[in-house]
């Protein structure tokens, strides 16, 4: 039981870590430092896309562009380090 939680932990933050390579690549697309025409940097941008925005898409719809800023990652980043907290204080506190 224990390493299944253990695994959902490292999942997350995983997935935290996507979350925030995502964060910085729109960044760097949108100011142009990097190019989005290069088939590497697209197929990464595209990856990245692809996993966060089915998460990032309902707290968009829920929490408008606040004068044309993006929250919604902010929100996400919340509730993983919530999840990752209820993990450990209620989960692996079980050794």
């Amino acid at each position: 039981m224990n390493s299944l939680l253990i695994l959902i932990d490292n999942i997350i933050y995983l997935f935290s870590l996507v979350l925030i390579i995502n964060i910085i690549l729109s960044w760097l697309a949108a100011f142009n430092v990097i190019n989005t025409s290069n088939r590497f940097v697209y197929t990464v941008l595209d990856v990245t896309f692809k996993l966060t925005d089915p998460l990032l898409n309902p707290i968009r719809r829920f929490l408008p562009n606040i004068a044309g800023l993006d929250f919604s990652p902010i929100i996400l980043f919340l509730i993983l380090g919530f999840l990752r907290n209820l993990l450990r204080e209620y989960g692996l506190g079980l050794l």
